[in-house]
């Protein structure tokens, strides 16, 4: 071979080096311009996500404050009312007491109007009395106050007698009815 032979084999070699250097370097610059793209997508989903978990979240808390709302308007005179209940009691042991005095008859019928008046008073607010009496026993709606052998076996772990009626305000628990259990 001679020397211009080897002199032109060594510049398209190295003519295809920098080519090849040349291909190197412009993939690089491709990959960069590529990389802060994709940077900027993947933070604007970070963000997008962000943002919909922000919203998630103010949501559920404004229906859990709508909720809340709901609720203490349903339960706002519990107090009233539970101090009312007491006196409901007192009137059914009144014509309890009252049912064997024949002479009374206008006393009794008193008894029994007023003990009606307040039992729709309180039935329009929301108060509805608790049926406990032969039901199974519930530690959502019963407080136990003793346990007694039940009188029949279907009895048994069920609602014997009840001592103090349970009420309910709006489908909640206002007063725990306070219950004889059979064992």
């Amino acid at each position: 071979m001679s020397e211009k032979q080897e002199e032109q084999i060594n510049e398209n070699v190295d003519n295809l080096q920098e080519n090849e250097n040349m291909n190197e370097q412009e993939v690089v610059n491709e990959q960069e311009k590529v990389d802060p793209i994709a940077e900027l997508e993947n933070k604007a989903q970070e963000i997008n996500d962000k943002y919909l978990r922000l919203y998630s979240d103010f949501e559920n808390f404004r229906k859990r404050t709508a909720r809340e709302k709901l609720e203490l308007i349903n339960s706002g005179n519990a107090s009233l009312l539970l101090k009312v209940i007491p006196t409901l009691d007192d009137f059914e042991r009144a014509i309890e007491s009252n049912k064997e005095v024949d002479d009374a008859k206008s006393l009794k019928e008193g008894f029994q109007l007023i003990f009606n008046k307040l039992k729709k008073t309180l039935e329009a607010e929301g108060v509805k009395e608790m049926k406990s009496n032969g039901e199974a026993f519930d530690v959502e709606y019963h407080e136990a106050i003793t346990r007694i052998p039940a009188p029949k076996k279907s009895l048994k772990g069920k609602v014997v007698d009840t001592t103090e009626k349970g009420y309910f305000l709006n489908d909640n628990v206002l007063r725990y009815a306070k219950v004889v259990v059979g064992s």
